[in-house]
């Protein structure tokens, strides 16, 4: 589990296709390892990758086939910058959210303007994933724990400050760019009990109006 508090901006050193599979290697920059063992997780630009090889100013991690068609980590090239963040521990102050680093989907810069000294940009979510992101409550972009400002449909706004800008690689975003999204691990196990006994049927579905209706959630429709 992370907390989605960005450690620092590290760099992808190296990428060897590996068959169906990738290895990575990412210089970690200003992230301590000194407490870094071999199987521990470090979550990169939002992706859970475990430690392979430690040698000396980064890390290798082994990126599995489903990883690569989750996330976007298969469309990195060597000298990109990454979010980084050591996996919590009972002593690390949750200064974010609790992030899992299991993306969710990829999503989408659709614009950026300044607003005062901070940056509002315009995301788009995946149509599958609109539905677990509410204004005022929290999303992971790119390992970056954030407060939704406004939601419309699938579109989402995020206002940045100038020290998550700096401290980030959310500087350097740009329209057309992607990003990996994970969504508030709680609505996602919301939605699935409130299914109940119905989630052991297969094709269950998500949750709907009906289903919130019946839990007392949602009034009878106009």
């Amino acid at each position: 589990m992370f907390t989605g508090i960005i450690q620092s901006v590290g760099e992808v050193a190296a990428l060897e296709p590996k068959g169906e599979d990738l290895r990575l290697r990412v210089r970690t920059g200003k992230l301590d390892l000194a407490d870094v063992q071999i199987g521990d997780s470090i979550a990169t630009s939002g992706v859970c990758l475990t430690v392979v090889e430690l040698p000396g100013d980064g890390f290798w991690a082994d990126v599995s086939g489903e990883t690569l068609g989750c996330t976007g980590i298969g469309g990195l090239k060597v000298g990109d910058g990454v979010n980084l963040e050591k996996a919590l521990t009972p002593s690390t102050p949750l200064g974010g959210h609790l992030v899992s680093g299991h993306v969710d989907g990829i999503g989408e810069v659709l614009a950026r303007r300044d607003d005062g000294r901070s940056v509002r940009f315009s995301m788009r979510a995946p149509d599958e994933l609109a539905k677990y992101i509410a204004a005022k409550g929290s999303v992971c972009v790119d390992g970056i724990s954030l407060t939704v400002n406004a939601v419309n449909g699938a579109v989402f706004e995020l206002n940045i400050v100038p020290h998550t800008l700096a401290e980030t690689s959310m500087g350097e975003y740009q329209p057309g760019r992607t990003f990996n999204l994970e969504v508030d691990i709680i609505a996602r196990y919301l939605e699935r009990l409130l299914l109940g006994d119905k989630a052991a049927q297969t094709g269950s579905g998500g949750v709907t109006r009906q289903l919130l209706q019946r839990c007392g959630f949602a009034g009878a429709a106009d």
